[in-house]
């Protein structure tokens, strides 16, 4: 019975000593689970296809090429840039006055008074018309009417002229507009001059020509018009009040007799 007794006794010393192995055991179970989340790197290199050939990626370029060549070409056009606008060209307008000055007058006056430049020629410098407007003293208003008439026959805006003194005989005071005036230069110059002895002057009345005795003696000459209705310019229906004006043609010449021999070769009509 001792016997027996020990035998069963036996295996119950050895069952602790299988307990650290279970242990064992469950402790490897972690490492399963790495392995198993590796899992799906490897299936993404067995997604990988395969290389195609050469040959197979060379029929495709040749099909591409002949495509390409086949397809109708498109012409892209490049954006221009917008082109500046060029200016009006300037149109060059000749006065023929001005021109009969420099191709006959200047040689004619060259050699008759042995210049030795053409600037030595006389030459007109300036045009002055002024109208005197009296009744402005009593109605300031009348002077309107003078200078829409003026700046018509001049084509130029006029200046008012005041009176330099005051005279108590005509109610004058100093600083009072008693008139207007312009004064004409270059091309407006040449056309008002020319206007006035090819159709103002011959339109007066019993016109016999201009005197040869209103020089000043150092070559300018004035002209006293007495209406303003011989200028084309003026509508006798718009006048209201016939009107005068004086007329002063300033040249460069030193003398009468240059002055005269300019004027006349210009065509202003002397009288014989």
């Amino acid at each position: 019975m001792e016997e027996k007794v020990k035998k069963t006794v036996a295996p119950k010393a050895t069952e602790p000593k299988k307990a650290p192995a279970a242990k064992k055991a469950t402790a490897a179970k972690p490492a399963a689970k790495k392995a198993v989340a590796t899992k799906p790197a490897a299936s993404k290199t067995a997604v990988k296809k395969p290389a195609a050939s050469k040959a197979e990626v060379k029929k495709d370029d040749v099909k591409v090429r002949k495509v390409v060549e086949e397809a109708p070409k498109v012409e892209v056009k490049k954006a221009e840039a917008p082109k500046a606008k060029k200016a009006p060209a300037q149109v060059k307008v000749s006065n023929r006055l001005k021109d009969k000055y420099e191709q006959v007058v200047v040689p004619k006056m060259m050699a008759k008074y042995n210049y030795k430049s053409i600037m030595e020629s006389p030459r007109l410098e300036k045009v002055v018309v002024n109208i005197g407007v009296g009744d402005a003293i009593v109605n300031a208003k009348v002077l309107d009417d003078s200078v829409r008439e003026l700046r018509e026959i001049a084509g130029q805006q006029p200046v008012i002229t005041k009176a330099k003194k005051s005279i108590a005989n005509f109610k004058l005071r100093e600083g009072q507009a008693i008139g207007c005036k312009v004064t004409l230069r270059g091309a407006r110059m040449y056309e008002f001059f020319d206007k006035l002895i090819s159709i103002a002057l011959p339109r007066v009345r019993d016109f016999r020509g201009v005197s040869r005795n209103a020089f000043d003696g150092h070559g300018n000459y004035t002209l006293g018009v007495k209406e303003q209705l011989i200028f084309p310019e003026i509508d006798y229906d718009k006048v209201n009040k016939i009107r005068g004006m004086d007329i002063v043609i300033v040249t460069t010449a030193p003398n009468d007799d240059e002055a005269f021999t300019l004027l006349s070769e210009l065509g202003m009509p002397f009288r014989k």
